[in-house]
């Protein structure tokens, strides 16, 4: 008996010491990538300047929504599939405007008039998204629809509020080594690869164990955030009075980030539609393009796919191939503005749009799999990094006193567009063929770019109109920020 024991407990002594050092393999990779993603997220100035402690926030929140996502994929709230019938896909794109109904008229414009706790606002983001996917989790293991659906909608609204805030406080902690491109990307970059990690987690987790255990670390995960947003340094809470003396002694003839008299600064501010210079309206209406044609795309080469073999490629390996490009594209344009220098955003815009026109056109000319993955491709970079681009023209020109506020307008007008270029490729996959329909669309990004290049050469007329003619009365012209 003693002679069998001895090789079965030399046996479990082996596996527990492979096991430990397993764990502790994982322990050392883990530490690893942990050092090396915090030098990369403090890197040039971000750690002092408290733009590293706001990646970091970004990326616990993407991932999250990345938990959340998955446990809502399998469960009774977003259990519809982009292969399912045409007016189940139209039902989810009208679903995922429903955030946005309360973003533009009530959650920017209360951002805006809280800006001196914004530290606090966005912890309060992430303990409220806690507590709500704690509730989703007894919800959904009773399946009690009377409380999932409420929580499902407040985490997706926190969720966009979120990014409102992550945006509006971006030039607040920006250190000078770095342009407002770059640390938008910087944040989207290190929030999509946090997504990236987790989503297969979170998969695993709710197919052993169920969505309200995915849900549960949901939880933990949001109430991580509350850490990293206290690092935030407190300027970010910048008090309604220092902000405008700041404008009054910092800017020529006390004039506030967004044009406006600092006077002007400490009256409430609450409009669904804040003021909006020229270089903003320009790189939101762009960007709307680039959304639609996303959302147009994903759709109809989603149909498409579907419906058209291309030989030797199978139906659901296409569709794989579609996504894997789409997002390779995403990673491509977050990865090139994030290293990008360039401190000219509203060039970017218009750079990817025309860029993403010729593509499109190309595609129309040599439609085949080939083809369709390659516009994919351009489709993905070209909204990433308009997105970003936008983001840097917003922080550059809106003023804090409505910074938030337009940022809701924006998203929840480039969430329309999305919607409206959807359901437009819904359509379109019924009658038209992958040639006809590149065609279409490579027109419709040719007028768009068209107006684009001449609003602002009437905008550059204008101004140098008013420079050669100045008022007869001796006021000065208004002032147009490019």
């Amino acid at each position: 008996m003693g002679d069998r024991s001895h090789p079965i407990g030399r046996s479990a002594r082996a596996g527990a010491g492979g096991a430990a050092r397993a764990l502790r393999g994982v322990r050392s990779a883990a530490l690893r990538t942990g050092g090396l993603t915090r030098r990369v997220t403090h890197a040039h100035g971000a750690g002092r300047s408290g733009l590293g402690s706001l990646v970091e926030a970004a990326a616990v929140n993407s991932a999250g929504d990345a938990l959340v996502a998955v446990a809502l994929a399998g469960s009774l709230f977003f259990g519809l599939d982009v292969h399912q019938a045409r007016g189940q896909v139209a039902l989810y794109l009208l679903v995922t405007m429903a955030p946005f109904a309360l973003v533009a008229p009530l959650i920017g414009p209360a951002l805006d008039r809280t800006r001196h706790v914004r530290r606090y606002a966005i912890a309060s983001s992430f303990v409220i998204r806690g507590l709500l996917c704690w509730a989703m989790a007894g919800a959904v293991l009773h399946s009690d629809e009377v409380t999932f659906l409420p929580a499902a909608f407040g985490v997706l609204v926190l969720s966009k509020a979120f990014g409102v805030l992550r945006a509006a406080v971006t030039p607040r902690v920006l250190p000078d080594q770095i342009t407002l491109v770059t640390a938008n990307a910087r944040a989207s970059f290190t929030g999509l690869i946090a997504a990236t990690v987790t989503a297969p987690i979170a998969a695993g987790i709710t197919a052993f164990a169920g969505a309200d255990w995915t849900l549960r670390i949901a939880t933990l995960v949001f109430l991580l955030g509350v850490v990293f947003t206290m690092r935030l340094p407190g300027h970010v809470d910048t008090p309604e009075s220092e902000l405008a003396a700041e404008s009054a002694s910092g800017r020529p003839g006390g004039e506030a980030p967004g044009g406006r008299p600092a006077a002007d600064e400490d009256k409430p501010q609450w409009r669904v539609f804040p003021r909006l210079g020229p270089a903003v309206v320009e790189a939101m209406l762009a960007n709307s393009v680039l959304r639609a044609f996303s959302g147009f795309l994903i759709l109809y080469l989603a149909f498409l796919l579907r419906q058209e073999r291309f030989d030797p490629v199978s139906h659901n390996l296409a569709l794989g191939m579609l996504a894997a490009f789409a997002g390779a594209g995403g990673l491509a344009g977050t990865a090139l503005g994030a290293y990008m220098k360039a401190r000219a955003p509203r060039l970017i815009v218009s750079a990817t749009l025309g860029a993403v026109t010729v593509v499109t056109a190309v595609s129309a000319a040599f439609f085949g799999l080939w083809a369709a993955l390659a516009v994919a491709l351009a489709a993905g970079l070209g909204q990433v990094l308009g997105k970003l681009s936008m983001d840097a023209v917003v922080q550059r020109e809106i003023g804090e006193e409505m910074r938030s506020s337009t940022f809701a307008v924006s998203e929840t007008l480039h969430q329309l567009a999305w919607v409206i270029g959807g359901m437009l490729g819904l359509g379109m996959s019924i009658i038209a063929d992958g040639r006809v329909a590149m065609a279409v669309v490579a027109a419709a990004l040719a007028l768009a770019f068209a107006l684009l290049v001449s609003r602002r050469a009437d905008g550059r007329r204008r101004r140098e109109h008013h420079q050669g003619h100045p008022p007869l009365d001796g006021a000065h012209p208004p002032e147009v920020r490019t």
